[in-house]
């Protein structure tokens, strides 16, 4: 069976230094971090109280006030940037075949805002019997935003959400992927989004002892690669990706910013937060993307690394980075948009992508903020190119983007300039 190929013709973003695309890759390219303080709860007795939150979010821009009311933020986040995508995208409704779109679309914690409110208000109120509200499941649930943006749009075709932390995104896009590569679908909205700046989400995260506790300084506390890096900073918002067989979207003329090349899944094993101290799962997954996409380490210019500011992870990514690519690593650009975003968890991968696409189209790598100094006693080889501070021209014809979560689950896509 021939594989159809495959192309991405819409994008949308919501994230904390930006609303749409264009104002995410214009803050992204100039450096800006969206790191603060939390408003979102009272976080003052936090040993972190700062994280990246989207600013100025209006959901009655995007989704009616009634129906919005029925959404955790994290699904008013998705069904947004879907609804920027669908509408980059190009497509007239009215002449689709909505039974072949589809929505694959994803979340790695879900509704915890609702789940909190929830059960405060039945503690607080228990003496009278249970009393939840009827929407409390529907909106907490992870898969909902797939379920919403599908009836916002009437798309009929394969309808489900991806699951696996912080690399959830990622294979939310990779399904997507194939599903299209196989001939299940003509189109599929992908992505994911994530709204976990709660108390529950900010405790959780500071019990592990995995967040940042940089309070004097927030907009510097992510850090990937500096010697001083002492935990991720949390995000929030979203990002979708319309990925559409190539002949669908070439016979209704659209716009292609870039074909999917490949796709890589694999799992350390190893420990429930920690990833492997060699890189092996990270390893694997980008000889498995490598592979599929037929391409040798050699054709990437740039990735976009999962680089989340944490002692450990930070290195065991850069020694797989050298495993994989050998001498080649000293030529590619390397950058960690999370030094600008903070870890937006489920949707980074999402985020991520679009930067990639965007520095293939525009001929400019992101940077890596806040870059200090060096880690002498670390195994980080500072001679390669991790893209400090300033964003740098280059043209990029191929970008790989690493995600990897809790539990050991890695994702690895590459994209690369479409030619017809």
């Amino acid at each position: 069976m021939e594989l159809k190929r495959v192309v991405v013709t819409g994008l949308g973003a919501i994230t904390p230094i930006g609303n749409t695309v264009s104002e995410f890759w214009e803050n992204a390219v100039n450096g800006v971090s969206g790191a603060g303080p939390i408003t979102h709860f009272d976080a003052s007795l936090f040993k972190t109280q700062f994280a990246c939150e989207v600013k100025d979010f209006d959901v009655n821009k995007h989704i009616d006030r009634k129906v919005a009311r029925r959404m955790d933020l994290y699904c008013q986040y998705g069904v947004a940037v879907a609804k920027e995508a669908v509408e980059d995208a190009g497509f007239d409704l009215e002449k689709e075949d909505l039974n072949k779109i589809g929505v694959v679309f994803g979340a790695g914690i879900g509704g915890i805002n609702t789940f909190e409110e929830e059960v405060g208000y039945y503690y607080q109120n228990k003496e009278n019997g249970p009393k939840f509200n009827p929407f409390f499941i529907p909106k907490m649930i992870s898969d909902i935003a797939a379920g919403q943006i599908s009836i916002m749009y009437g798309f009929h075709g394969p309808n489900y959400s991806t699951c696996s932390a912080c690399a959830t995104s990622t294979n939310a896009i990779a399904d997507a992927f194939n599903l299209i590569r196989l001939g299940k679908a003509n189109a599929i909205v992908s992505g994911g989004s994530e709204a976990a700046i709660a108390a529950a989400g900010v405790g959780g995260f500071n019990s592990m002892n995995a967040l940042s506790t940089r309070n004097d300084d927030p907009t510097t506390a992510s850090r990937p690669f500096s010697a001083s890096r002492d935990g991720f900073v949390m995000g929030e918002g979203g990002g979708c990706l319309i990925l559409e067989e190539l002949e669908h979207a070439k016979a209704r003329g659209a716009k292609i910013y870039a074909e999917v090349a490949g796709m890589g899944l694999s799992a350390d094993a190893y420990h429930l937060t920690a990833s492997h101290p060699e890189g092996l799962g990270a390893k694997l997954v980008m000889i498995s993307a490598l592979e599929d996409a037929q391409m040798k380490p050699e054709d990437i210019d740039y990735i976009n690394v999962h680089g989340t500011s944490t002692p450990v992870g930070d290195v065991s990514e850069v020694k797989a980075i050298q495993e994989v690519f050998g001498e080649h690593a000293y030529n590619l650009n390397i950058s960690s948009t999370k030094s600008m975003t903070g870890h937006l968890l489920g949707a980074a991968g999402a985020i991520e992508s679009i930067a990639g696409i965007l520095a293939m189209r525009d001929g400019i790598v992101p940077p890596t903020i806040n870059f200090t100094e060096g880690d002498e006693d670390s195994e980080i080889d500072y001679k390669l190119n991790f893209t400090f501070n300033k964003a740098q021209k280059r043209e990029v014809n191929v970008f790989l983007s690493n995600t990897f979560g809790f539990g050991g689950h890695n994702a690895c896509l590459i994209f690369k300039k479409y030619v017809d």
